[in-house]
């Protein structure tokens, strides 16, 4: 790369996590990087997540005193899961190349003051029947830091409304997911209950340290691991972070990607450089949707950002690229229900609760049911699909843990749930077999009293066990006979969280591919508008982001001139 070269600014396009990283990463080694974001806030989808990272045979967990990973049983664990569903769609030399980069791109943030790691505790891995599964130490999130690192950038930040931000995973996990939204008084917590005593202080290298006061501005899930890469990229001199700059044309010259045209607040603007897609997914798009999932808008939400339009798939087809296809019933869209109030979209632990249960219109259980794999991997099967779908709990439900704002012991929004005092009347309101409903809940119910699934396997998978159940709750965390009346129900909608899994066609570096299979000349990819060929359909939460991170760090070197062996 020539000094002239070094000099025009890499053109990153979003400013979620795999975007701000990408820019940190070409600022670090020298090269300016300018970053377009379309919303009024960074974060992306980044920032409205668990803040869970993914990373196989990494140093954090040495460092906690977790052994016994290596790259080969990371290796080991991805393949195994991968070969159920559409094992063809996995890019082997894109996985080889994750794994092997993966614990250094993670190191690479740290020493440089990005992030401060802390390894989630007990926490195992999606699947722990699989070769290769570990029951802790491969799920990263940040120390807790204080929002008044950001200065002027910390109104700029995304606030997530699905995870208690200030709070710990060490906290949720002891308590429970749900518990963890509920303060001391029983009510729900908000997004500006922000006052937290005694959590740990987070310190840069150069001894820079933040208070530990009540009243401070505690960040952590994904709120928290996106402020320290926003942090350290706003403070960079060769960083510009522009909001409001939606990209709407990638610029071409004889088939080089050599810029792109932005809408901005001031009118049309054009730049010139490489450019980085770092956009998140088509979350909002109803077309996209439904030409990559199948699914139409009264089977469909999303609890991203509304920022996600699919603008990173759109602009790559401008210009020839590939979009790799995931089998729909691969990609990680969870149970929800439309919000209590307004047009959004909720999700949450509680159907993966106790004394609950999935059933689709003829009243019949398909699948583990607190299990989002198993939800979307049975209820989206092209050969047995069952839509539409109905989460029914009784009212032991509704006393000990509420439903979305609802909180425990509270009565629902008239016309949100259905409630009967019977199944069978249930099942009427709903549009479900309601003779069947109630054999179906007398069945589950019988072996729920032991803890037990023999249909479906409810309680066998550690994570969600750990994640979502209930821990006060014997004799197992997620299962509880559905008995007490009345009982309620609603229908089901799948919501997306900006993971999208298909999408953009890359190589392990990043490059984005032609239809021929060739890089676009002037054109990489990093998160999740990039198909996530690297794991295939073997998805596990944190992989997205820990793959973003790791696509950020090789693309920066790369365009930095710098590239990693």
């Amino acid at each position: 790369m020539s000094d002239n070269e070094e000099q025009i600014p890499v053109l990153v396009v979003g400013a979620g996590l795999s975007g701000l990283s990408t820019a940190l990463t070409c600022a670090l080694n020298g090269r300016p990087a300018i970053v377009l974001e379309a919303a009024e806030l960074v974060g992306g989808a980044a920032a409205y997540s668990g803040g869970q990272v993914w990373c196989g045979d990494n140093h954090v967990a040495r460092r906690e005193g977790i052994e016994g990973d290596s790259k080969a049983l990371t290796e080991t664990y991805i393949r195994d899961v991968a070969s159920h569903l559409a094992p063809e769609v996995l890019d082997e030399q894109a996985l080889l190349r994750w794994i092997d980069v993966s614990p250094r791109a993670m190191q690479y943030f740290e020493d440089h003051d990005a992030i401060r790691w802390t390894v989630i505790p007990g926490l195992a891995d999606y699947h722990n029947e699989a070769k290769g599964a570990l029951p802790q130490g491969r799920y990263l999130t940040n120390e807790v830091v204080d929002g008044s690192v950001l200065g002027e950038w910390r109104d700029k930040l995304r606030y997530s409304p699905y995870f208690p931000v200030g709070r710990t995973y060490r906290e949720l996990l002891e308590k429970g997911r749900r518990a963890t939204y509920v303060d001391e008084s029983g009510e729900e917590r908000s997004a500006t209950k922000r006052s937290h005593a005694g959590l740990p202080a987070f310190g840069l290298s150069d001894g820079t340290e933040f208070e530990k006061v009540a009243g401070s501005d505690p960040l952590t899930y994904g709120t928290g691991v996106v402020a320290g890469f926003l942090a350290r990229a706003a403070a960079h001199e060769l960083v510009d972070i522009r909001t409001e700059h939606r990209v709407v044309e990638l610029l071409t010259e004889d088939g080089v990607v050599v810029g792109v045209r932005a809408d901005t607040p001031d009118g049309t603007a054009e730049l010139r450089g490489p450019v980085v897609l770092a956009t998140s997914t088509y979350d909002w798009d109803p077309e996209l949707v439904h030409e990559i999932l199948g699914l139409t808008e009264e089977n469909w939400g999303s609890v991203a950002p509304e920022s996600l339009r699919g603008d990173g798939i759109r602009l790559a087809r401008q210009v020839g690229a590939q979009i790799a296809r995931i089998p729909a019933n691969a990609t990680p869209i969870l149970p929800g229900w439309r919000s209590q109030v307004g047009t959004g979209f909720g999700y949450g632990p509680e159907y993966a609760m106790p004394h609950s249960m999935i059933v689709d219109r003829h009243g019949n259980r398909y699948c583990n049911d607190s299990y989002w794999v198993d939800i979307c991997r049975r209820t989206l099967d092209p050969d047995d699909t069952h839509l539409p779908f109905f989460l029914v709990w009784d009212d032991q439900h509704r006393v000990k843990y509420g439903l979305a704002a609802t909180p425990p012991g509270g009565d629902y929004p008239e016309g949100w749930v259905q409630s009967a005092d019977t199944l069978e009347e249930l099942g009427d309101l709903l549009g479900i077999d309601g003779e069947q409903l109630a054999r179906t809940a007398e069945r589950f119910s019988e072996f729920a009293e032991r803890g037990e699934d023999p249909d479906w396997g409810r309680g066998t998978v550690d994570y969600v066990n750990k994640f979502a159940g209930d821990p006060d709750n014997t004799p197992s965390p997620v299962l509880g006979p559905i008995v007490q009346a009345p009982f309620h129900g609603i229908r089901l909608r799948f919501v997306g969280t900006g993971i999208g899994t298909s999408g953009v066609r890359i190589d392990g570096d990043g490059h984005v591919l032609d239809e021929g299979g060739k890089p676009v000349p002037g054109l990489h990819a990093a998160g999740s508008v990039a198909a996530l060929t690297t794991t295939g359909t073997a998805y596990n939460s944190g992989i997205a982001l820990g793959r973003g991170l790791t696509l950020a760090y090789l693309v920066g070197h790369e365009l930095s001139g710098d590239p990693i062996a």
